[in-house]
This record gives structure tokens, C-alpha cells and sequence, in this order.
């Protein structure tokens, strides 16, 4: 059974699921920009709902991320190929979700002091994932230039908080929000 449950896991289009989902995350980003609300909520709960979405969210995090091994309170370091199909069907209850909580750990930093570090479960960081994937792309609409969309969020911060502006298509422009 094990077997039957890594093939089909193995077997899975993603490839498919990621051009959906870029698709839909470019649906949205138009439809920010243009300042249609209603559409932007209608095309993130589709990204929620979508089959796709959920299996790239549950691939993210048990997979791709570099603290995939690392557990949560629940104490479940990595998922097998069942876990991850019933994962993605869990995910598809988007009303009935509910936080399990953060395992605290505490790590020293450069200066001595003790920082506590919050880890969620592998079960809460795909649902994350998967609000990242609907969220995202309206978030993106919203920033004052289309060059920092192939930015991280971090290093945009990283980059608006040493200069208080930036070049954008030739034009000196004020950094916000710093």
C-alpha cells in the first residue's frame, strides 16, 4: 500500500500544478491592479481550494524547504508519501482550520544574549504556504515599482532600509515604509 501511495505522490504533474497556480497568482496581480476587490477575493479563495496549490504547498514544506526535518509541538520531523496525500486533502477544509501551536527553542546569538526561535508544525506551515500562494501576488500589485516583484520581501526591506531611495526605470524614486 506504502508503494501505491509513493507512485502516485512521484506521479504527480507538477509541472501542471505550478503553471495553474502561476496563472491564478497572475489573475490576481491584473485584477489588484486594475482595483477589483471583489475578483482578488474571489481568485485567492480559488488559489485555496485549488487541488494544485495544496499538493505545491505540501511539497514546499515537506520537501523543498531547507527546515524540512525540523518538528514542530506535534514532534512529526517529516511526512511519507501517505501523510503528505492526506495532508493535502486536510488543507482543502479551509473553515474548520486550526493553529496547533509553536515549539520554543532557545539559540544563542553573536552578542550572548538567548533569542527564542518559534516553530510551527509541518501541518500549520503548509497552511501557511498556501495563504503565501493567495496572499502574495496582491501584495506584489501594491509595490510602488514592477522591478522589486523578483525580490523577496526580506530583501526589499534589507534594500529600503540603508537608502531612502532607488532607481526604478531611470526615475529616483523615495523609498516608503521604512
Amino acid at each position: 500500500m506504502s508503494n501505491n501511495h509513493s507512485e502516485a505522490w512521484k506521479n504527480l504533474d507538477w509541472k501542471n500544478f505550478q503553471r495553474d497556480l502561476l496563472r491564478l497568482q497572475k489573475r490576481i496581480y491584473k485584477a489588484m491592479q486594475d482595483g477589483d476587490l471583489r475578483k482578488v477575493r474571489n481568485l485567492q479563495r480559488l488559489v485555496l481550494k485549488s487541488r494544485g496549490a495544496r499538493m505545491l504547498a505540501v511539497r514546499q514544506v515537506s520537501q523543498l524547504n531547507s527546515g524540512k526535518k525540523t518538528c514542530g509541538v506535534d514532534g512529526q520531523k517529516s511526512l511519507n508519501f501517505q501523510q503528505r496525500l492526506e495532508l493535502a486533502e486536510k488543507l482543502k477544509e479551509l473553515n474548520k482550520w486550526e493553529h496547533k501551536g509553536l515549539r520554543e527553542v532557545e539559540i544563542n546569538q553573536k552578542n550572548g544574549k538567548m533569542r527564542i526561535l518559534k516553530i510551527p508544525t509541518i501541518v500549520d506551515r503548509a497552511w501557511q504556504c498556501l495563504v503565501k500562494y493567495a496572499l502574495e501576488p496582491a501584495h506584489e500589485a501594491t509595490l510602488p515599482c514592477p522591478e522589486l516583484l523578483l525580490q523577496t520581501r526580506q530583501e526589499y526591506t534589507r534594500r529600503t532600509k540603508y537608502t531612502s531611495s532607488y532607481t526604478c526605470r531611470g526615475k529616483s524614486v523615495k523609498a516608503t515604509g521604512v
